[in-house]
């Protein structure tokens, strides 16, 4: 009987030991006593994107070499279809793309309403009231560890948030840790670190809360998680030691 008790007794401790709190599990905790910040966000262009960018004018003939297009062929160039499909531009190591007559120019840095700004400016030599529709096409973020859906994921609208990304990974699991997400960003080519409290509404108002095209998001696992990869090779040997302590104590009280 008392040996019974004693296993009882050791079972319910490792259970408390291992029970989570609403406190790590819930989202927003003080949401009502936070003031939503309004916010606007753009993407920074940076080095590797690459970019579609379309010209137009009052004069269509004049933005035609500007807007040259690639030609490839479904098949062989003999008997495949043709496909035309608009030039797309690298932003290179030095932030700059190489534009049709105009050459290189800057964009790296920029956000996306500047860079079209720049075209526009450097386009007027050339067109009549031209006009700019850019976009970036290899935007993109990663995301790993405890999550359901782990992966790098491409992002049609140039906007995404924390929460949006996470969503489309299927969210944190259950071992997921939700006060301590680590953001991995390259600015400049400076590699940054940020940690974000998912259970703290005031993080919507972040300057991180809105993802750059490559960044990276780290879920780690909690502790439970952690034990628990202890826990699973050695469950003999842990129990075994366990019997044999209850053993023990058994024979000594008795």
């Amino acid at each position: 009987m008392l040996k019974k008790n004693i296993i009882s007794f050791l079972v319910v401790l490792l259970l408390l030991n291992s029970c989570a709190s609403r406190k790590d599990l819930v989202y927003y905790q003080n949401v009502d006593s936070v003031q939503m910040a309004t916010s606007s966000y753009e993407s920074i262009l940076q080095p590797d994107d690459i970019l579609s960018i379309i010209v137009r004018g009052d004069n269509p003939e004049a933005v035609i070499p500007f807007n040259m297009p690639n030609v490839s062929y479904v098949g062989n160039e003999r008997s495949g279809i043709e496909v035309q499909r608009l030039f797309t531009y690298l932003i290179d190591n030095t932030s700059n793309i190489n534009f049709p007559l105009i050459g290189k120019i800057k964009l790296g840095g920029l956000t996306r309403s500047e860079a079209e700004q720049v075209l526009v400016t450097e386009l007027s030599k050339y067109v009549t009231n031209p006009k700019i529709d850019l976009k970036i096409l290899n935007f993109k973020v990663t995301v790993q560890g405890e999550v359901i859906r782990p992966g790098t994921y491409p992002i049609n609208s140039e906007r995404v948030t924390v929460l949006e990304a996470l969503s489309l990974a299927g969210d944190l699991t259950i071992y997921g840790k939700r006060n301590n997400i680590l953001l991995l960003r390259e600015v400049n080519g400076t590699k940054k670190v940020v940690r974000m409290d998912l259970t703290k509404a005031d993080f919507i108002n972040s300057p991180y809360y809105y993802l750059h095209q490559n960044d990276v998001l780290y879920v780690e696992p909690n502790k439970t998680k952690i034990n628990s990869a202890v826990v699973g090779p050695n469950t003999g040997v842990i129990l075994s030691a366990v019997s044999l302590l209850v053993t023990v104590i058994a024979l000594t009280i008795r």
